[in-house]
Formats: C-alpha cells, structure tokens, sequence
C-alpha cells in the first residue's frame, strides 16, 4: 500500500537566513486611505515604492532594519516580498503634517528575492510593523516565482468577478493583458452593489468593446446609468462604488455579432436575475 506523502513546508528562515531578526520591524503594506495599492506601485512605478517605505507619519520603523511584505490583493492572506531595508539615519520632520523620513538602502542579500518571493500570512488586526521576531520563523514561503512579478495577468473571460476598486487599477495602469482581451469582445455584464444586494444588467457592443464601456464606470461611477447616478450622484461619492460595486462579465461575444443579438441577451439576464424594479437598478 503507497503511502501518502504530505508537502513539507519551506519556511522563509531556511532561504534567507538572518541572524537577529530583533533588528527588524517588518512593515505590511497594504492599500491606503486613497485606494493606492502598494503592489501596483512596486510594479509601475519603484521610486513610488520605495517611498512607501522612506515616508511615515509616525515613527513606525525603530528598528535598524525593515523587511517589507507587500499585499498580494489577487490572493487571500499572501504577501509579496518587497525587500529588505537598511535604515542609516531618521528625521522627524514638519511641513504641514507632522511626518518621518528614513535614510534607507536595500540589503544586499534580499535582491535576489524581491518581487519573487510569495509568503503566507493571515493579519489579525490593524498594525503595520510589528516586531519581526513574532513571525519570522511561522512566515512560510508559497512560491517562487522564476522572475520579478510584473502585474496581474488575464484572469480569462469566465473567471471575471472584480472589485470596482481593482478594475479602477486595471484601466488606470492600462495594463496590456487585460485591455487586449476586453477591447476586443462585446457582451453583458453584470454589476452588484454588496451593500445593499441590488443588480444591474448592461451591455457592450460599441467600438472598443467591453474595456471602452467599463472605462466610463471607472471615471463616474455610475456610467451615466439613471438608477446608478441616484447612488453616484457626484464625482465625490465614487468612493462608493469603490467600497460597493462588483463587477461579472455574464458573456462574451465575437466583435463581428450583430448588435441586436446582443440586446437580447441583456434583456434575457435582466429577466432571469430580475434586475428591474425593486431587485436591482434596471429602469427597462
């Protein structure tokens, strides 16, 4: 009878091993209060990133060093190994608000693993640099990957079930993957508003397909629909949107379908998920 073998855990300690982990704080980066994310910038713009470590508004880091983990947002609980910082110096400074500024310089030895490492940790709580010690020998290392990451791929057009929050990124960072397979399709799409559980059925058949329709959500919120302005009633309240609307692609279609086609099948959706009337924002 074969036995079952179990995976053995790689454990971040037995790849990148340091000496005192007292030395450290570690910093989990996560989105702000501006809906930034912290791994959209480590992939666009890495001065960006590196600020994200060289700036605080209190004095977070009073260690000598700081290892940063990056919210992986595609993935539930993982963390993207964003370096290992050296702090020579700190100054409180005022202008404004009241901030911190650290002199930082990457280690060394982490820069074979920045971008690459991909870590499992569950936060409990709100704090963003705890002692590195409390978790330096649980953090277990999930993959990885053969090059620096680069940005989310294509999820494929049946597995499309996105904050409103990450498709605002998307189409804010134009990133390539994405724009390519949605410029070039039309089809229906649903929106969701988790508050509240109301529904909207719409449709995409114009020139640049459902990437061109869903970028005038992402810039009003509402998309110049009459039932979604009454929620998105100004450009200020697009942060509900932000915190509410998902959207789902029902189905995709050939460029070359004929329009009608396509309005039929958004009306078969808005009978079957009953988005008219008191169940969803469908006026018609």
């Amino acid at each position: 009878m074969l036995k079952k073998h179990t995976a053995m855990k790689l454990l971040l300690s037995q790849i990148f091993p340091i000496t005192n982990p007292r030395d450290y704080k570690l910093h989990l980066a996560t989105r702000n209060n501006d809906g930034e994310e912290p791994l959209d910038l480590f992939v666009h713009n890495p001065k960006g990133w590196e600020n994200w470590n060289k700036y605080k508004g209190q004095d977070e880091f009073s260690r000598d060093f700081v290892f940063a983990l990056i919210d992986f947002y595609p993935e539930q609980d993982r963390w993207l190994f964003g370096g290992a910082w050296q702090i020579h110096d700190r100054k409180h400074r005022k202008y404004k608000n009241s901030y911190w500024e650290y002199d930082i310089s990457p280690v060394e030895a982490s820069k074979p693993f920045i971008g690459r490492l991909k870590l499992s940790l569950e936060r409990h709580g709100r704090y963003k640099a705890p002692y590195f010690e409390n978790y330096y020998s649980k953090l277990e290392v999930t993959e990885i990957l053969p090059t620096r990451y680069t940005g989310e791929d294509f999820c494929g057009f049946d597995n499309i079930d996105i904050e409103f929050w990450r498709l605002e990124e998307i189409i804010r960072l134009q990133q390539s993957g994405w724009k390519a397979a949605l410029k070039g399709v039309k089809g229906v799409y649903l929106i969701t508003d988790t508050r509240n559980g109301k529904r909207y059925v719409g449709s995409a058949y114009n020139e640049g397909g459902i990437w061109s329709r869903w970028e005038g959500y992402i810039s009003t919120g509402h998309g110049h629909n009459k039932e979604l302005k009454k929620v998105i009633s100004t450009k200020r309240e697009i942060d509900y949107a932000r915190k509410f609307f998902h959207f789902a692609l029902l189905e995709h279609f050939s460029t070359k379908t004929g329009d009608d086609f396509i309005i039929r099948r958004e009306a078969y959706w808005k009978d079957v998920l009953r988005t008219r009337g008191k169940y969803g924002y469908n006026k018609n």
